[in-house]
């Protein structure tokens, strides 16, 4: 059973193909700058070399047809024909209310999908193009969509209500949704495996920092609260977004600014993070290179960052009643030593205890804390497209 994967931005497209007999990665490529100047495709089956090839790439529809052309090629596709492909899988951001587990895409479900837009106005019409774009270049194919917001669909009302008149939520369904959530699903039930036990007994907090992050308590495989909330702009400091804000400060920085609402958003998305504190860069590698050259700013980034999460690690432990696992994934989570280490140290008086030695580890799968220390710390690389290709096997 073979199954196509896609995640697709406004102007990129990942994609990975599965044999799911073996759940075996038969290739991955991406599609980068379509419909600007200098748009390419690298494919990689695997085993082989990559190959880039520069063309114009004008829309969505014409990425698809170059994905399908290099999947067939004689020499590094990995498909005889299209009847191979049971199914096509898609990473959606944002569902709503309306999904709480994946689905099979149909007119309603598409509908649906649309009517989501304005709670994700940067990414549900890039996925949606993706699913169009598949639907004309595959019509008989099936394809299926995997959601960001479903994972966090278990959390009590008291976790993503917020305390506005409830009309609000009413009307135009703001509340906490989160995001990452098939990343969240994924580490913690890995990490449910790792540790031998079964995920229905622990308590985990799954801490998914890249350059956008968010941590997430995990009760019994349940998602009971998680750091993002209406948009992926709340929470811990992130590359160029800001984490948790005191709200007055919007209207204090549009009014002493003369900015408009667009602006400020803006300024919070684009400029502010990582990115904002140190002046210099939103990659964290930047920035702790910064930092041991003895910059200031980029040292109180860091402390910035750790802090955060820290307060939510001690915050989700005393909400779920105990913690068993802290699992750290994703670019910042699985590769950087210093904010892992920082996140953990004073945490000893609940129980987690980090190990120098078993620390210094980057992107593989790892168990980093003391033998005695009550609290078991990973690093647990993120399968992102291994869960959607999963239910996408599924539901077929």
């Amino acid at each position: 059973m073979k199954i196509l994967v896609i995640n697709c931005g406004s102007s990129s497209l990942k994609y990975q193909v599965f044999d799911m007999d073996n759940e075996e990665v038969l290739s991955k490529g991406l599609v980068e700058r379509i419909g600007i100047e200098g748009s390419k495709i690298k494919h990689t089956k695997t085993g082989l070399d990559s190959i880039t090839t520069e063309t114009p790439i004008p829309d969505h529809k014409s990425a698809i047809k170059l994905v399908i052309d290099a999947l067939l090629d004689k020499s590094h596709g990995v498909l005889e024909s299209l009847d191979e492909l049971v199914a096509v899988g898609h990473r959606v951001v944002h569902a709503g209310e309306k999904f709480a587990t994946s689905v099979k895409l149909d007119s309603k479900v598409m509908a649906a999908l649309k009517e989501c837009v304005p709670l994700a106005p940067l990414h549900n019409p890039a996925n949606i193009m993706g699913i169009e774009a598949v639907t004309d270049v595959l019509p008989r194919v099936s394809q299926v969509g995997v959601f960001d917001t479903a994972f966090h669909q278990t959390m009590p009302e008291k976790a993503y209500i917020y305390p506005i008149p409830y009309g609000y939520y009413e009307k135009y369904g703001i509340r906490r949704y989160g995001f990452h959530g098939t990343s969240h699903f994924y580490v913690a039930n890995r990490t449910a495996e790792i540790l031998g036990k079964p995920i229905e007994r622990l308590k985990i907090i799954t801490c998914h920092m890249g350059n956008g992050s968010s941590i997430t308590a995990v009760d019994g495989g349940k998602s009971v609260d998680t750091s993002m909330g209406f948009t992926p702009l709340a929470g811990v400091a992130m590359g160029t977004r800001s984490g948790d804000l005191d709200p007055a400060i919007f209207s204090f920085i549009a009014e002493t600014e003369k900015l408009s609402v667009k602006d400020v958003d803006s300024l919070f998305n684009k400029k502010s993070g990582l990115l904002g504190i140190s002046g210099i860069s939103s990659d964290l590698r930047d920035i702790e290179e910064a930092a041991s050259r003895g910059e200031q700013r980029s040292k109180l980034a860091l402390q910035v960052l750790a802090y955060g999460a820290k307060k939510y690690i001690g915050a989700y432990a005393a909400a779920m009643g105990g913690l068993d696992a802290v699992a750290f994934t994703a670019g910042v989570g699985e590769n950087s030593v210093t904010v892992r280490s920082m996140v953990c140290e004073g945490l000893e008086f609940m129980g987690i205890e980090l190990d120098v030695k078993k620390n210094n580890v980057r992107g593989k799968e790892a168990a980093i804390s003391s033998d005695s220390s009550r609290v078991k710390v990973l690093v647990v690389p993120t399968n992102e497209e291994l869960v959607i290709a999963r239910d996408s096997k599924r539901l077929m």
